[in-house]
């Protein structure tokens, strides 16, 4: 059945619930699955808020330190209306403005800024923040930590520079076994927050078979919104042909999304936006799956959805897999800059 545009099936006592392995048919054989939850995560539209409020309340120029999220069709946006992105602190003048982006920063960028006197507004996200008081937690009281992620992501060297001493990273479970450690019995592990659940779940138990008194966090670091994303696909891909993934390429959490398809046996392809997508991956597909990064405009979908339409699949199902709904606050400096700002500069 299809209730207000979405799919939805019953349950053994005759309940409506979200979409299950449950698919409308389509007498022209051409469907296209729109995935929900997708695109744009709290943390995303928190530090997305930040810039744009910043922007209007206290006027351009205002400096950001790396990309605010990895999208580039985010940046750009913004880039338009007088952001100005910057790889390091170094570029920024001093005394001015200047945004950390939602992956976080190290504690020697933090010192940087403080010694240029920046006026610095916070757009880390707030389960990005919560790896980095783990791991000054776990350093504090004398462990060695295991980072489970990707160096050279924003994110990791953000959490490794909390305590870069006693921190070694890892990406595989192969990694694991060549690491060495001055005591086996004081150890815990950390993770990036856009993993694969999957692979990240292979590395914690490597590191269990090898450090068997190994401790973890309270609270898995892997975000709700890469969970919940990977968790809608995995509903879906056995249904598709082909999932596609909007999202850019540097963003880690929709390169995740392409795998878990993958590795379920179903084609998957990142693209940027519609002009990304090949004819050949279009060929003798009957059924595609749509979904989106944390970090990708919902725009960005929309216009998929129509060159898709062009293309035969005018058969367009929203696919609930589960409700979101969380929303972060907003830092101090933004806080105050909407109570005395003119009326209009709010948060969205």
């Amino acid at each position: 059945m299809v209730l207000s545009g979405k799919l939805y099936a019953y349950n053994h006592s005759g309940e409506v619930y979200p979409y299950r392995n449950f698919i409308v048919p389509n007498g022209d054989g051409k469907t296209l699955l729109l995935l929900k939850p997708r695109g744009f995560c709290a943390g995303v539209v928190r530090a997305i808020d930040i810039v744009r409020i910043a922007l209007e309340a206290f006027g351009p120029p205002i400096y950001v330190r790396k990309e605010i999220v990895h999208n580039r069709f985010v940046v750009e946006e913004l880039q338009a209306k007088g952001a100005i992105f910057v790889d390091s602190v170094d570029e920024v003048p001093n005394g001015e403005r200047v945004i950390y982006s939602a992956h976080g920063v190290s504690p020697e960028v933090r010192e940087a800024s403080e010694t240029r006197k920046l006026r610095v507004i916070d757009a880390t996200c707030p389960l990005v923040t919560k790896v980095h008081v783990e791991a000054v937690k776990f350093a504090k009281e004398g462990y060695s930590l295991i980072l489970i992620g990707h160096r050279d992501h924003d994110e990791v060297i953000g959490t490794l520079g909390e305590a870069p001493l006693v921190t070694q990273v890892v990406g595989s479970p192969e990694q694991v076994e060549s690491l060495t450690l001055p005591d086996p019995d004081r150890v815990a592990y950390l993770t990036q927050t856009t993993l694969s659940l999957d692979e990240t779940k292979d590395i914690i138990a490597a590191l269990r078979r090898k450090f068997p008194n190994i401790q973890g966090p309270h609270a898995q670091d892997i975000c709700y919104a890469t969970e919940n994303r990977q968790e809608a696909v995995k509903q879906v891909a056995s249904e598709a042909d082909l999932l596609l993934v909007v999202g850019s390429d540097n963003s880690s959490n929709s390169n995740r999304l392409v795998e878990v398809a993958r590795n379920l046996g179903t084609s998957s392809h990142l693209i940027d936006s519609f002009r990304n997508i090949r004819a050949e991956w279009l060929e003798d597909v009957k059924t595609i799956a749509l979904t989106a990064g944390a970090s990708a405009p919902e725009c960005l979908v929309e216009e998929v959805v129509k060159f898709l339409a062009t293309k035969g699949f005018d058969n367009v199902n929203e696919v609930e897999v589960m409700p979101e709904n969380v929303r972060f606050g907003l830092p101090p400096e933004i806080v105050e800059a909407i109570a005395s700002a003119p009326a209009g500069v709010t948060a969205e």
